[in-house]
């Protein structure tokens, strides 16, 4: 039992519990996604869980959930819908051609994100600013939103006049409207309430439980589950255990066409996959003041995207509005990601029936509940408080996720932000100029010489006017780059053809061996025989094994 205990954590009762509620919230926004990327609800349902439970099982962060996201959906569907028509050419025709690359796709995107993991690269999601983590979890929060909105809809299968078909939403109306709002308000004022009473019981699932049986019992006319799977073309909830795909095998053929065809739309699916994920990992780090693992949850991301696509289930990543449910639920360990998996798969094998009546308005209070914890509401609070650059990032990045995609939001802002500390540090190199008694003029260079701040560096030096001798101390700067050699190799020059002497100290021991490498007119104006005292401490001897003398260019 204490064996148990361990594996499963001290937090059963609640991650049992999350995991059911996180499931149910799960259904609608998978099926919606489903829709968007014109496949069967099932693949998705399929893919949520065997991506959910394989990273809840190996990912690097407990609580967090994954599934069939959109992000990763709306990537696939020119990609599905092109890949139809490449089947159609094949000297024997093959239906439903742009599912098998599909899968096919996932399996490379998974390879793609299990390298990703073995390299490290889940490190750098690090390197994204506050803000942009701000304008990511608004940005997030507002699709879903709108996502939501939708539900407020019927779908209908329209033709074109070029004979296409395609679903239309139209808007709930009168009756139908009124109850639909009701008894979403209904399910948001139990999440809201009940905790107030008793926190012993999962304020969204006793609130999902409560309205569905208020429709069921009552008979009150409103979408359900199941009407809204058939209303998008989709045979119901109902399916079976997921299998490998031997169909993939036999129909795909394995070339560099295909290779060529999958690959880009695997390589961006990968990276908003990771992106996302590693994005609502951080969040789940801030929310539960713990730390997860980046590299790990790269390669279990990886892992389950592979074996959902051998096994004919869709591409997937973290969800961070599943995820916040399950936290606001009491989901901490592996055991709801689990448990959030397990219980999807019996409402596809077993429970359909019963699932299927669940009112849509149910799981649309669920999640509006989600975005109003979700968004930032901070942000407006400290917008006049914090840096410009930070404000319009955190806008921009909203922005972006919201009109376009999370990866290129997440870049957007990253670059964004890098410009503007660049500017900012360019800002920051000073020169005090001071003679010595011999006459020497002593130039004190403050802030990092880069590519940003060598034209203010430039700016500082008189080399018509400056006496004989002259030395530039960077006993408070560092040379970062191949610009700021590149600036001290012309000024070396300018003042050497002027006639003059010029000296440069206090250099630390790895800006020294990268002027010795760049060129030898280095080697006569370093003074090699004045430590700086503030670097000798921190210097690895190992780093520069031989005499910095012998590092030649």
């Amino acid at each position: 039992m204490t064996d148990l205990k361990k594996i499963l954590g001290s937090n059963i009762k609640n991650d049992v519990l999350a995991g059911m509620t996180v499931s149910l919230a799960m259904i609608p926004e998978v099926v919606a996604f489903a829709f968007v990327a014109q496949i069967d609800p099932l693949v998705a349902l399929s893919g949520a869980f065997i991506i959910g439970l394989i990273t809840a099982i190996f990912g690097g962060r407990p609580g967090l959930i994954s599934g069939a996201a959109g992000a990763v959906a709306v990537i696939f569907v020119n990609m599905i819908a092109e890949g139809h028509e490449k089947g159609m050419l094949f000297d024997t025709p093959i239906d439903n051609m742009g599912y098998y690359y599909l899968l096919a796709a996932v399996v490379l995107m998974g390879l793609i994100q299990v390298l990703a993991g073995v390299f490290k690269l889940g490190r750098f999601v690090r390197l994204i600013p506050h803000p942009v983590m701000m304008g990511f979890v608004n940005g997030l929060a507002i699709v879903i939103f709108i996502a939501q909105v939708k539900m407020f809809t019927h779908k209908q299968l329209e033709v074109t006049k070029e004979g296409l078909k395609k679903y239309v939403n139209i808007p709930m109306e009168g009756i139908e409207l009124y109850t639909m709002i009701g008894l979403v308000l209904l399910t948001m004022g139990i999440i809201w309430g009940l905790p107030k009473l008793t926190k012993k019981v999962p304020a969204a699932l006793t609130a999902i439980l409560v309205t569905s049986l208020i429709v069921i019992l009552g008979g009150i006319e409103t979408s359900t589950v199941g009407s809204y799977i058939r209303e998008g073309g989709g045979a119901g909830l109902s399916g079976k255990f997921p299998t490998p795909n031997v169909e993939l095998w036999q129909n795909l053929p394995f070339n560099a066409d295909t290779l060529f065809f999958i690959l880009p739309f695997a390589f961006l699916a990968a990276s908003v996959g990771l992106i996302e994920s590693l994005m609502t990992m951080n969040l789940v780090d801030e929310l539960t003041e713990t730390r997860g693992n980046g590299n790990r949850e790269c390669v279990a991301q990886g892992a389950g995207n592979i074996v959902s696509g051998l096994f004919g289930g869709t591409g997937g990543c973290g969800m961070i509005g599943q995820t916040v449910v399950n936290i606001n639920a009491g989901g901490r360990g592996r055991l709801s990601g689990v448990m959030m998996a397990s219980t999807l798969l019996v409402f596809i094998l077993f429970a359909d029936t019963y699932i299927e009546q669940v009112p849509i308005a149910a799981l649309v209070g669920v999640m509006f509940m989600m975005v109003i914890d979700t968004f930032a509401w901070s942000s407006f609070r400290i917008m006049k408080k914090i840096p410009k650059s930070d404000a319009f990032v955190l806008v921009i990045v909203s922005a972006v996720t919201v009109f376009f995609d999370l990866a290129i939001a997440v870049f957007v802002g990253v670059i964004i932000s890098a410009l503007a500390f660049a500017w900012e540090s360019a800002k920051r190199i000073r020169a005090r100029k001071r003679m010595k008694a011999d006459g020497t003029k002593v130039y004190e260079i403050w802030g990092p010489l880069f590519f940003g701040s060598i034209t203010s560096f430039n700016e500082k030096f008189d080399v018509k006017n400056d006496p004989q001798n002259v030395e530039i101390d960077f006993v408070e700067s560092r040379i970062s780059d191949h610009s700021a050699l590149e600036a001290l190799f012309v000024l070396v020059e300018k003042y050497q053809a002027a006639g003059k002497t010029i000296k440069l100290k206090h250099l630390s021991k790895d800006c020294k061996v990268l002027m010795y490498k760049a060129s030898e007119k280095f080697h006569d104006v370093i003074i090699d025989d004045v430590d700086d005292p503030r670097y000798h401490l921190a210097e690895n001897p190992e780093a520069f094994p031989k005499p910095l003398g012998e590092y030649k260019f």
